[in-house]
């Protein structure tokens, strides 16, 4: 009677510690319609010991139809586990000047071992024509 009962959660605990382990299959059209336009970009801040477990892959930004500037960054975790991290965009204006009454909030964020993965942001009004985003590790 004990084995019985004993061999199911044998069984159980086995499933819930392989479960732990994320692996992770992506799958993705070789002909893309969108041809994204990447750029190497200096407006990225990371503190040294995330740069070295989450890199910054590139750039991407457009306009949206009502005329703000839209921001998309792609990351790739480095390491083999899950790092995590929060984020926070800095917009300016034409002048170059932060436009402080628009405070963006600190984002927490996760990304998962081996993963690429975007983030993106809208600037809150047409006056925003330049941006700056802070990674921290959390």
């Amino acid at each position: 009677m004990k084995t019985q009962i004993l061999l199911p959660l044998a069984g159980a605990a086995l499933l819930a510690v392989a479960g732990c382990r994320t692996s992770m299959n992506t799958v993705e059209n070789a002909q893309k319609e969108g041809q994204r336009q990447m750029i190497s970009d200096s407006r990225v801040i990371t503190d040294s010991s995330l740069a070295k477990k989450v890199s910054f892959v590139g750039l991407n930004q457009s306009m949206t139809p009502g005329g703000l500037l839209k921001v998309q960054l792609e990351l790739l975790n480095r390491k083999g586990s899950l790092q995590r991290f929060s984020y926070r965009f800095e917009w300016f204006d034409a002048n170059g000047m932060q436009i402080t009454e628009v405070a963006s909030p600190t984002v927490p964020d996760q990304i998962e071992g081996g993963e690429s993965k975007f983030i993106s942001a809208v600037a809150p009004n047409p006056a925003c024509k330049d941006f700056r985003v802070k990674f921290i590790e959390d």
